[in-house]
Order: C-alpha cells, then structure tokens, then sequence
C-alpha cells in the first residue's frame, strides 16, 4: 500500500502533493516541505498510508478522539 502526501489546513481542506512507495522516500518530502514553510503558513504536512486516494482523504479529514494517557 502506498503512503499519501497531503497539504492540510486548520479547516481541514485537503491538497494532494504525491504518493510514494516508500515510508522513508514519504517520510523526506513531508519534512521538507514542513522547512520551506512560510512564516504565518498555518498549514501542515501530513502522510498516510492508504489502499487508494479515497481512503487517505477519509482518514485524514475524520476528526480524531483526544488521546487518554492513564486514567483520572
């Protein structure tokens, strides 16, 4: 399965960059474009691994539960 490189905002609008193969080749472009990112640029880079297009934009704008660390 492929690892899918998008640009995501706050509002969670998705951009499609590439898709890889590779985690670590994913893994590079992810970190690079989070350096060349401009100041106020409040957008974020993230990579998901997927079976197809589709998929990895569901999963990415599906808002995710708060992490529980231990119980209170």
């Amino acid at each position: 399965m492929p690892y899918f490189v998008y640009k995501v905002t706050p509002s969670l609008q998705l951009t499609y960059v590439d898709t890889k193969e590779r985690y670590q080749e994913a893994r590079a472009i992810v970190r690079g474009l989070r350096e060349q990112r401009q100041d106020g640029d409040d957008a974020d880079y993230r990579l998901i691994f997927a079976r197809q297009q589709g998929e990895a934009e569901r999963l990415l704008s599906t808002p995710r539960d708060e992490r529980v660390i231990g119980e209170d």
